[in-house]
């Protein structure tokens, strides 16, 4: 069986929830990564969607993330599209490799003119949507937080998304801390 190769950014990178022969860090020019794209299926819901990413076309931009090659699947792929289904249609990419290498690969995309597009905002509006949103697949903020750490971890900077990370974590409400229960100790 032949295989393809598939750019991830965001989700991807940290939660590839399908069979692959390897992964490598990857480049594609002409993109950046930015929160811009509504989630009402994983991060929000319908009336309240959270902030994931799309690639926004930037001619001096680039954008890393992760490149996994797989089998030439349909069965991946169908998965993949109800995966990606807010918005997202596949596009074909160049992929270029830390060694200097470089592939055709497949990149989903979600482009501005899709029903789930929120745009720019300012960071803090973003960062307060964010702190408030959750769905199906958890909380926005826990999306960021793995991104950003997913990243650090690949050694791949990104500011737009390390900014965000810094500002959601001060617009995140406190988390209650646990009572410490011990043994003949009541509490009013």
């Amino acid at each position: 069986m032949s295989t393809r190769w598939l750019f991830g950014y965001g989700s991807l990178i940290w939660r590839p929830d399908f069979p692959h022969h390897e992964s490598r860090v990857a480049r594609v020019d002409g993109w950046v990564r930015r929160f811009w794209q509504g989630s009402h299926d994983h991060r929000g819901v319908p009336g309240a969607p959270g902030r994931v990413v799309t690639l926004i076309p930037e001619p001096d931009g680039h954008v890393e993330g992760l490149a996994f090659r797989m089998d030439d699947d349909a069965g991946v792929f169908e998965r993949l599209d109800h995966r990606e289904k807010n918005g997202y249609g596949l596009a074909d990419v160049i992929l270029r490799f830390r060694d200097g290498s470089a592939t055709e690969g497949h990149v989903y995309i979600a482009p501005r003119d899709n029903h789930a597009f929120l745009g720019p905002a300012p960071l803090e509006e973003m960062a307060a949507r964010i702190a408030r949103s959750a769905g199906p697949s958890g909380t926005n903020l826990d999306y960021v937080l793995r991104l950003a750490e997913a990243l650090r971890a690949h050694d791949i900077d990104d500011p737009h998304v390390f900014e965000l990370e810094h500002r959601v974590r001060g617009a995140a409400p406190a988390q209650p801390r646990p009572v410490s229960s011990r043994a003949g100790c009541h509490l009013p």
